[in-house]
């Protein structure tokens, strides 16, 4: 943590340094040098940075066609204030700003989203298509207002930017270590302009294909929860598992799951039994193991087409395309390790022993545990397009005006089959963390059966057929948008342009779902959401179906003691039988039926002022304005449940809500020299619910536990947009052509947080009584403040010896302190206490370094980027463990090289995830010893490419 102090110091030193070198840097007569490749993109970017009148940092392509990692979430993580995350599934998919998620995102100015979703994910757009990435930590009145984090807008290429034909090849093999495959990625891009008779005119086509082989290994104790000790009382028996109720105890719940921070776990600590406090352990209910391996593809193509008939006006066609194919197969291994049965007259056979000073359980042994592997296969596909017809016009000489409207499209569908196999076993020995959070276990010999190998988990007589799940969704949206932009430039008094606009925004989104799935063969009946369990009478016979089985090899690649092999049922002869087997389970193909169907209309108006003044003898400039935005939603909901039961019926409801706000803004910038300025900002920017949040259905679970009342769940229809005051000040000092230094202090003020909340309401139960039920929705009941410091710098060294001339180096530090207040209910929905804990996602620190050479052909950029750990979600609430779940500290080391045979070919060398990290998670702020989680090992890629342009 830091302090206020300490970040006002920090900006100190770095005004101090402007003020020493200011005069030296104005003296100085610096030889203008033409440079390329990685030096000239970081110059490009620090040129962003400093003639932008918001606080903005920017990624440029080295060259067309050549962004600097395999896709824009990776070459963001070197960006200051940007944090990255999730790396599963080969590539780097979150992406934070400051540590917030909330991420407008926009290609060429335009808001982007995918089926019926509120913003794209940025992995998906190639990164052979981009030109430029600016990522806005200001916001501006002229800009759409959505995203409380920060904005971030793609520009592709268009033909104007070149000064005659361009012709760009590119292909890149790329190799992932863990899943073994080599794959391509192609672009090439086509460009050319021409003077005619009406005009000058353009056209472009980029074109691209990206395909990734991936495999991600991940091995997890499970959660915690209360057993006995070997001393317990009566209704116990040594080593029990301590559910919520017993027979034969007087008062039920015994123990109250969900808790902020787990049940005590210090040794001796008791629960009450029938008025006796009973001392109990707490162990995991399971361990269990992923091999989650997949191919992904991704289809781009973008079109655009330039038209300027003279020199006041010009006019836009764009078309863009974004293809996305995935099918991955999940491959787990699941052991409970909460049998007690085999203790009650040999608790030693246990082979208990806990963490020192703690109840914990660290390793134990299982008798006669149940086990089962699961294998499901998902499918997903999208295709998007945006249509894009605009112009922009000179009216007069003072007045520039820009329209445009803008249509998109975009669908997803997804289909999943999954099947288990499960036996009972002889014994599970397990080693909750054998050290550095890795757990060990395994699976030995019963001496009563010496011809039975119990290690042998490919055995697929020993395994039975269990559970099958047949699933699918689709979801679609659609936008039509209209906008108008215009600048009229003026030398009124201070002022120097004023800027309006309106934009209006015609969305719609929908989601469909089908949901099935039964215990095993001899059972017929299905339920759209619950999962029927019966019991066995017979089943399929899995080693006499050819193909059903798939076998795993190498798991977790020798990092922990874990089986690295086990027979699980395989997901690709699931699917391509799907029909044989529905039949098999006695089920028929389900329709999908719509959930919701959302139209909102958005309309938005704003007006700007620039204005330029001195202030003591220093230029002062900026900018100051309004936006107003004012949505009417309309929605309408079907339960699904009541659809399957009697479709004959109306099972819909409807909703609407409406929302409108006037956001601020004002952007200040101080010329202190040449060379050094300072910034500050007021903005107010909001967070609109997701679509699928405000889904007012809900779904009752009828009490099967008797612990008192039923569960419930849906979404919420009167949720309201998050807002949030954002202030910035930064100071920047751009000491040399290549060469900067700057620093920003910020603050957000968050209001209306959307969690997960759960209270207790009263509805009539199917048999007319009246009934209890917690109910789990999204609500606006939480706050929060984020403040922080960022710290960053580029330097390119002059005078250096030639063995180090063209070395530079860019790096950026990001210091944060976070915290969000939220009411903290138990599994009971009764609020027990009101939490202030930081913010899902903010590492109170990070930073990357990228040691950068450019010379003589040759270009290396070698970047590392670390961040501390963060808290990133709540477990369900029906476990003894902490209900936070934390992230360790995650780093990662890639390399990219370049090399120019000649003008027109160059040579690409690039590796992500050099170091081969382990990703891991734990329970509780503190617990990382004690409560480990998840460890989750990704591949590390080597990539070799060429790249053509003439």
């Amino acid at each position: 943590m830091f302090q206020k102090k300490t970040l006002s110091l920090s900006i100190a030193m770095i005004a101090a340094l402007g003020s020493s070198y200011a005069a030296v840097a104005q003296e100085e007569q610096v030889e203008e040098i033409v440079v390329s490749g990685i030096r000239a993109s970081l110059t490009q970017a620090l040129d962003v940075k400093r003639t932008n009148t918001q606080i903005v940092d920017a990624i440029v392509s080295e060259d067309i066609g050549k962004f600097p990692d395999n896709n824009v979430v990776e070459a963001l993580q070197r960006v200051t204030g940007v944090q990255v995350t999730n790396r599963a599934s080969g590539e780097v998919a979150g992406i934070s700003i400051r540590g917030l998620t909330d991420i407008n995102t926009t290609v060429n100015g335009r808001n982007i989203f995918t089926a019926s979703g509120l913003s794209v994910a940025l992995q998906d757009i190639p990164a052979s298509l981009i030109k430029q990435v600016d990522v806005y930590k200001t916001r501006s009145a002229s800009q759409i207002e959505n995203g409380i984090a920060g904005s971030v807008d793609i520009k592709t290429q268009r033909p104007f930017d070149f000064d005659g034909n361009k012709y760009v090849l590119a292909a890149r093999g790329v190799y992932g270590e863990q899943d073994g495959y080599t794959d391509p990625i192609i672009s090439g891009l086509a460009s050319n302009r021409w003077d005619t008779g009406a005009g000058e005119f353009g056209a472009l086509v980029n074109l691209s294909y990206n395909e990734m082989h991936y495999r991600d290994q991940s091995v997890t104790p499970g959660a915690m929860v209360p057993f006995a000790s070997n001393n317990p009382l009566a209704p116990f028996t040594n080593y029990e598992r301590i559910f919520l109720d017993k027979p034969g105890v007087t008062e039920n719940p015994i123990w109250t799951p969900g808790l902020l921070n787990g049940l005590p776990n210090t040794a001796g600590s008791t629960l009450d039994v029938n008025g006796q406090p009973m001392e109990y352990l707490l162990g995991r209910d399971a361990i269990f193991a992923s091999d989650f391996t997949g191919k992904r593809e991704r289809t781009a193509a973008n079109v655009s087409f330039q038209f300027a008939p003279n020199d006041t006006s010009e006019y836009l066609f764009e078309a863009f395309y974004n293809g996305y194919r995935n099918e991955s197969f999940n491959s787990l291994m699941f052991s409970f390790a909460d049998w007690w049965g085999e203790y009650a007259n040999n608790p030693d056979a246990a082979n208990i022993e806990v963490f020192e000073g703690t109840n914990i359980i660290k390793s134990r042994s299982v008798n006669g545990q149940y086990m089962f592997t699961s294998g499901d296969l998902s499918t997903g596909k999208t295709d998007s397009f945006v249509y894009a017809l605009g112009g922009n016009w000179d009216i007069g000489d003072n007045l520039k005006v820009k329209s445009e409207l803008t249509y998109q499209d975009s669908e997803y569908s997804t289909d999943f089959v999954g099947m288990r196999f499960d036996k009972g076993g002889y014994q599970l020995d397990v080693d909750f963390n054998a050290g550095g959070g890795l757990p060990a276990y395994s699976f030995p010999d019963n001496p009563a059966t010496a011809n039975v190998d119990e290690s042998d988990l490919t055995d697929l007589v020993a395994w039975n057929s269990a559970q099958f799940y047949d699933s699918g969704a689709r979801n679609k949206g659609d936008a039509t948008t209209f906008t108008i932009d215009a600048t009229y430039t003026t030398d009124f008094s201070i002022f120097t342009a004023f800027d309006f606009g309106v934009r209006v925004d015609d969305r719609t989104a929908s989601e469909a779902s089908r949901r099935q799935g039964v215990k095993n063969s001899a059972i017929t009946a299905y339920d759209s959401y619950n999962i029927i369990d019966g019991a066995y009478n017979g089943g399929i016979a899995i080693e006499s179906i050819q193909g059903i089985a798939s076998i795993n090899k190498g798991f977790f690649d020798g990092e922990a003691d874990v089986p690295t092999t086990w027979a699980a049922a395989n997901g690709h002869y699931l699917k391509s039988n799907i029909t044989e087997m529905r039949g098999l389970y006695g089920l028929t193909e389900l329709p999908l039926i719509k959930g919701f169907d959302i139209e909102e209309l958005t309309t938005s108006a704003y007006v700007t002022a620039k204005f330029e003044t001195d202030l003591v003898g220093k230029q002062l400039d900026g900018e100051f304005g309004l936006r107003y935005t004012g949505s009417d939603t309309d929605m309408v909901f079907t339960d699904i449940n009541k659809e399957l039961a009697n479709p004959t019926v109306n099972n819909s409801s409807s909703a609407s809500a409406d929302t409108s706000k006037v956001l601020p803004s004002l952007m200040v910038r101080y010329h202190w020299t040449d060379s050094l300025e300072s910034r500050f900002a007021y903005t107010e920017t909001l967070r609109r619910p997701a679509f699928s949040q405000l889904n007012a259905n809900i779904t009752y679970n009828e009490d099967v536990t008797n612990v008192g009342y039923g569960t419930a769940f849906g979404g919420n229809s009167n949720l309201a947009p998050t807002e949030s005051k954002n202030y910035d000040f930064s100071l920047e000092w751009y000491f040399a052509d290549s060469s900067s230094l700057y620093g920003t202090l910020f603050q957000r003020d968050i209001d209306g947080f959307v969690i997960d909340f759960r209270r207790q309401v009263q509805r009539e139960k199917p048999n007319g009584e009246m009934g209890t039920y917690v109910l789990s929705q999204p609500y606006n009941a939480s706050n929060g403040e984020l403040k922080g410091l960022e710290l960053g710098a580029v330097w390119f060294p002059d005078n250096l010896p030639s063995a180090l001339d063209g070395f530079g180096i860019q790096a950026s530090y990001t210091a944060l302190e976070s915290s969000q207040t939220t009411p903290i209910t138990n599994s009971a929905g009764e609020i027990i206490e009101t939490k202030k804990t930081d913010l899902f996602g903010v590492s109170d620190e990070s930073y990357s370094v990228v040691l950068a050479y450019d010379k003589y052909d040759v270009g290396v950029r070698l970047s590392y980027a670390w961040r501390s750990e963060f808290l990133s979600n709540y477990e369900a609430a029906a476990f003894a463990n902490p209900l936070e779940v934390w992230r360790k500290p995650e780093s990662s080391l890639d390399l990219q090289v370049t090399y120019d045979v000649n003008d027109n070919l160059s040579l690409t060398l690039d590796g992500t995830n050099l170091t081969e990290e382990i990703y891991q998670s734990y329970y509780g702020e503190n617990g990382s010893t004690t409560n480990n989680f998840g460890s989750a090992l990704y591949s590390r890629t080597i990539a070799i490419g060429a790249r053509l342009t003439f």
